[in-house]
């Protein structure tokens, strides 16, 4: 399992371990993991090296904030969501300035984006990050090779979302290169579309600000409705599905004008 994509799943299950129990050592992270205990202590020095654990003797302890977010944020949803993922997260250029709503599929593009080899080290050309998401903050800022920019708001504790005119109105003084958007539902009549109103509104204006958009979404997200409307289907440039989409509902939306990439 030495490939970017293996790697980044076998980190993320090591975070999900190290969430669940606090700490791990190299022979339990093996035996779980069925992988060697040489792959397991460079991955452990990996992850201390990125600040997400520190280093013990014969192990890992957990010490970011990133381990008390809810269940829902410990993981990245599977495979499909991965691939995704990492497939978007190659279609950021290393100095960009990015935006990023909330949800489980960009907190993997977050993720994928910041483990990326290429990225500037040089303040004059770092990748920025712009989100809403506390979870994504919290996580993005403890990479000394990223510049994080966190919306003001009220949080929504289920999400750990910021939302309301507080977040929409610090998004009117930026600029965003690209708007990483991750969605309840998708398609070509509806849009993209989330939950919640006052979320709705913020995600709304990340793409108002953005020269480009692109969803990120699951193929089950096609099959959904949701309460609103973020923006209408000809505003999202690029979306990204894994494999597993209806062909008839990913025609319709290329037919809209978006480029979708199936991975």
């Amino acid at each position: 399992m030495t490939a970017p994509a293996d790697r980044s799943l076998r980190w993320n299950r090591l975070l999900e371990l190290l969430a669940e129990s606090g700490r791990l050592t190299v022979e339990e992270a093996s035996d779980r993991l069925g992988v060697s205990l040489a792959t397991i202590r460079r991955d452990f020095t990996a992850l201390a090296d990125q600040q997400l654990a520190t280093r013990t003797h014969g192990g890992i302890v957990a010490t970011t904030v990133a381990y008390d977010l809810p269940a829902r944020y410990r993981g990245t949803g599977g495979e499909a969501k991965q691939r995704v993922a990492e497939h978007a997260a190659g279609l950021i250029d290393p100095s960009e300035v990015v935006g990023l709503n909330g949800g489980t599929t960009t907190t993997a593009v977050a993720r994928a984006l910041a483990g990326r080899p290429d990225l500037p080290t040089s303040a004059d050309h770092e990748l920025v990050i712009v989100t809403n998401a506390l979870n994504i903050a919290g996580e993005m800022v403890l990479r000394p090779h990223l510049r994080t920019i966190c919306l003001g708001g009220m949080a929504r504790r289920e999400s750990y979302e910021l939302h309301g005119p507080l977040a929409e109105r610090s998004l009117a003084e930026l600029r965003l290169d690209t708007v990483i958007l991750g969605v309840g539902a998708i398609s070509a009549e509806g849009g993209a579309q989330c939950r919640h109103l006052d979320e709705a509104g913020v995600n709304a204006e990340m793409v108002r600000r953005a020269q480009r958009v692109i969803a990120v979404a699951t193929a089950e997200k096609l099959d959904r409705t949701a309460l609103a409307r973020i923006c209408p289907i000809e505003d999202v440039d690029i979306l990204v599905m894994d494999t597993a989409a209806d062909p008839t509902a990913i025609a319709a939306i290329e037919e809209a004008g978006v480029q979708v990439h199936l991975v």
